[in-house]
């Protein structure tokens, strides 16, 4: 009497080197892919930035690292491990783990990207066309970062141009992260101060109508009658962190949670509304503290820690209740439920 064993391997479920291999053997012109992913690296390598007054490179890549790390070189250009771990407090750190985010959304979908239809599809050339037109725009007048955008927008063209339409379909939100990758630098202004404004304007109308605190508002500055304290709503308390970050959870969370595009874009447009009222809540949080128990209460709500991760609650409390609303199961329940009582009604 013999008997059999199991084949323990084939029960096991397939590891991530295994659907990395499927993945890639189901892949049609990986050879090509791979042919233009090194040119189209090598082009924005050797002829990416014309701008070499203040780094002295011609790659995009070089001046997009300077950038990010300037602020822990020193006059040499040398940057110490203790220096570098400043890099992660600027506003636009995000920067470093948007493309570990990115690969990892779209591993998030491998099952799909497996088992999509994949062709050449000619139309997505003109994507590719339009990121080469960008670069030399941007080289010509000398602005890099027209030429990072290019960079990637040009590989979303020709993985579209290799794989299809619905390769663009399923990649266009996690490619629409590496945006974050893009630093803005001075440019941040054009935002930042409109926001600074709208967030002091609305705290002191909370304050006055709903907390009958008698704040009063001059630009971007709150302060009382009286003169006990007195608050200048300064760039970093814009709320430009709080925005860009809740824009990226928006854009992550409609990816993994919805497949429909305008459930995807809603979350992505709430996210600025939601960064706006949490920003709010942090600043009366501020005049409260300060209103009740002077300057320095309020200084210490709004140096301390965990105090400046008040505005992420009520935003991304916000984004899940809607996307608990948006959720796309919904429907399906709401029709199921009249055929399950027509059933019990029957039986009856």
């Amino acid at each position: 009497m013999s008997s059999e064993q199991p084949n323990q391997s084939a029960s096991r479920p397939p590891g991530a080197w295994e659907e990395l291999r499927a993945l890639w053997q189901q892949t049609p012109n990986t050879g090509l892919f791979l042919g233009l992913f090194v040119a189209w690296v090598a082009l924005f390598h050797f002829l990416g930035n014309s701008t070499l007054g203040y780094v002295n490179t011609p790659s995009v890549f070089g001046w997009w690292w300077w950038v990010y790390t300037r602020v822990a070189q020193d006059f040499s250009g040398t940057i110490s491990f203790s220096d570098f771990l400043e890099v992660f407090k600027t506003d636009e750190a995000h920067a470093w783990f948007i493309p570990f985010v990115v690969v990892s959304l779209l591993w998030w979908r491998r099952d799909e990207l497996i088992a999509m239809p994949k062709k050449v599809w000619w139309p997505a050339l003109g994507v590719l066309i339009a990121a080469l037109l960008l670069h030399a725009l941007g080289y010509m007048v000398q602005q890099v970062r027209l030429s990072l955008v290019a960079f990637f927008l040009g590989i979303f063209g020709f993985t579209g141009l290799l794989w299809g339409p619905t390769w663009m379909r399923l990649a266009l939100f996690p490619f629409a992260l590496f945006a974050f990758c893009v630093p803005l630098g001075p440019m941040t202004e054009a935002v930042t101060f409109p926001l600074r404004i709208l967030a002091t304007k609305i705290t002191a109308g909370v304050c006055q109508m709903l907390l009958g605190i008698n704040v009063l508002q001059n630009g971007t500055q709150l302060f009382d009658a009286g003169g006990s304290y007195q608050y200048d709503v300064a760039p970093a308390c814009s709320g430009i962190r709080s925005l860009t970050a809740i824009l990226a959870f928006g854009v992550i969370y409609g990816y993994v949670t919805f497949t429909k595009t305008p459930r995807r874009l809603a979350m992505m447009l709430v996210a600025f509304p939601l960064a706006v009222a949490g920003n709010v809540f942090r600043l009366t949080l501020i005049v409260t503290a300060a209103e009740a128990f002077g300057q320095g209460a309020g200084n210490y709500v709004h140096d301390n820690f965990w105090f400046s991760l008040v505005p992420y609650v009520p935003s991304i409390g916000g984004m899940l209740f809607l996307g608990w609303l948006l959720r796309e199961d919904r429907g399906a329940k709401k029709t199921e439920t009249p055929v399950l009582l027509r059933g019990a009604e029957q039986k009856s």
